[in-house]
């Protein structure tokens, strides 16, 4: 099949866009910026351009989604553009252009509400309740997507938790600058017990959902490694194989929450600041147990997690190395 990855940018999108590849599928990737993917055809353009995304998916048999706005602030019209809009013009395209399968890439921060989530499958998008610009607009995202399924235009939605791997700007790049610079707390002590998942695995189960029967699409799937750790302890790994010391001081998850919220104020609207040091969302999922039954997910797409979290951990420090 042709197959069309959006967002192959970045560190997902990549690693989907070879996976794919060694699947024996054909890929065009459709980005903003060049993604450089060896053997791949590249289309630049932005999901919010109707014209570039007819383009990118002209002659594609199936849609791997993952371009979306990503950032813990930012006005919520922006990633209403990007994520809602932007994945309502590519479904459109997509009918169009007689694509037959077409795999949302959402987040399991579309369900999660501000309390703890303790061996939960993937319970349905809620806009009105998820937390922050980015998980309401990706909860909002899923529905129009899940709304689009057809017999036509199959469609299914993979829900991966905290990715990282080699080359992540998203997490350890952020984990490693702080660290080093001192500026990384522990919430509460860091006891939250979360699940994350290493890049390959989320890759992989992206890959089973584009060749799962049928009967799995309509629906949504958490994806995570299944080892779920406290939040020290996965921070302890991604500052060790870097080099980096790991946090040793912890504030209240409470005062962290209260200081999340004074500083989203200060950085509304202030263009070049850069990313937050702390949010609400951010001392959230700092805080809270996150961590999910995988049960579903295997049964239907057909997947297991091939690389532990300390297998990751080790290809993380050859990385550095």
């Amino acid at each position: 099949m042709r197959v069309l990855v959006t967002g192959a940018s970045g560190m997902l999108g990549r690693a989907v866009a070879l996976r794919v590849q060694r699947d024996g599928h054909a890929v065009r990737t459709f980005q903003r910026r060049p993604a450089g993917v060896p053997g791949a055809e590249e289309v630049l353009g932005s999901v919010t351009d109707a014209a570039a995304v007819a383009r990118a998916v002209h002659g594609c048999d199936v849609v791997i989604h993952l371009a979306a706005k990503v950032s813990f602030a930012g006005a919520e019209e922006d990633f209403r553009a990007v994520n809602v809009d932007g994945t309502r013009t590519l479904l459109d395209a997509a009918r169009a252009a007689g694509v037959r399968r077409f795999v949302m890439i959402s987040s399991p921060s579309v369900a999660h509400f501000g309390a703890s989530i303790i061996g939960a499958d993937a319970d349905p998008a809620d806009p009105a309740r998820a937390h922050g610009a980015y998980a309401r607009t990706k909860a909002a995202a899923e529905l129009v997507a899940l709304a689009a399924d057809s017999p036509e235009l199959r469609v299914v939605a993979v829900r991966p938790h905290i990715v990282w791997g080699p080359g992540d700007t998203q997490l350890v790049a952020r984990v490693v600058e702080r660290a080093r610079s001192g500026r990384l707390p522990l919430l509460s002590g860091g006891t939250a017990l979360i699940d994350t998942t290493y890049v390959d695995n989320a890759a992989d189960a992206i890959a089973a959902a584009l060749a799962a029967p049928g009967a799995a699409y309509g629906a949504a799937y958490v994806v995570t490694n299944g080892e779920p750790r406290p939040v020290r302890d996965l921070l302890a790994g991604i500052c060790a194989a870097a080099g980096v010391p790991a946090p040793a001081w912890s504030v209240p998850a409470g005062l962290a929450r209260a200081a999340g919220g004074v500083i989203e104020a200060a950085w509304r609207g202030r263009h070049g600041w850069g990313e937050p040091p702390m949010t609400r969302f951010l001392a959230e999922q700092l805080s809270t147990a996150h961590w999910f039954d995988l049960t579903r997910t295997r049964e239907a797409l057909g997947w297991q997690p091939a690389v532990t979290l300390d297998e990751g951990f080790e290809r993380l420090a050859a990385s550095y190395r």
